[in-house]
């Protein structure tokens, strides 16, 4: 069991609260398949999207010829605003049909739950938006899990293997560094969240990795005084 005293957590999804299979098997195979089909069927609710896609690419484009460079950029699995927010609307589309749920492993909901009931604040921090994220949590198999959480911060905020974005998350959340904890199942994450001061634990979910843990049941927390 590892101990930490903290003012709040911020999680990663992929590989620490939930499957990292889910998002590369599930989600990014069912919007890719419906991309091009979305676009031509909601014009107006994409035409934002496909402005950001032009202006990224300098030239003039037809909404097909912009589909198709969405399209490109999710083969290569690019993390670039314009697509990812594409993809949380076709995603969103998925789970309220029913079609998609989000993965969770079983012992993070009780984590989270048990946190959040001892008087800790709970964040995320991922790579996908916003809106993907409440749609993951909004969705899974153990429910609506968005209630839990305090705030969400995606890649807007800065890139995840950057200190400074962890600089800028304490200062969003209004919490000294040294009283955050970070979770994730990257090694550069971990990283650049200690050299911003934050405390910080690797989620190993193959239990391999030096200092990590398996699940999230073995980290206990207590609220700071």
């Amino acid at each position: 069991m590892t101990a930490f005293v903290v003012d709040a957590v911020v999680t990663d999804i992929e590989g620490t609260t939930s499957s990292i299979a889910f998002v590369k098997d599930v989600l990014f195979p069912y919007a890719e398949a419906r991309l091009t089909a979305f676009v031509a069927a909601h014009a107006a609710e994409v035409a934002g999207i496909l402005d950001e896609v032009r202006g990224i690419e300098g030239q003039a484009l037809s909404d097909e010829a912009a589909a198709e460079i969405l399209l490109g950029w999710s083969k290569a699995d690019r993390k670039i605003g314009p697509l990812k927010a594409l993809q949380g609307m076709i995603w969103a589309e998925g789970y309220t049909s029913g079609e998609i749920a989000g993965h969770i492993y079983p012992d993070s909901p009780v984590a989270l739950r048990a946190w959040k009931a001892a008087g800790i604040p709970l964040y995320v921090y991922s790579s996908g938006s916003v809106a993907a994220q409440k749609l993951l949590f909004g969705h899974t198999q153990a429910g609506d899990l968005t209630p839990l959480f305090s705030g969400y911060f995606d890649t807007r905020i800065g890139g995840k293997l950057e200190a400074e974005s962890y600089r800028r998350i304490a200062a969003e959340i209004g919490a000294k560094a040294e009283r955050l904890l970070f979770l994730s199942d990257h090694a550069g994450e971990i990283a650049a969240a200690a050299e911003a001061g934050w405390q910080t634990q690797l989620v190993d979910r193959d239990g391999k990795a030096a200092g990590s843990v398996s699940s999230l049941a073995e980290i206990k927390l207590e609220r700071a005084a």
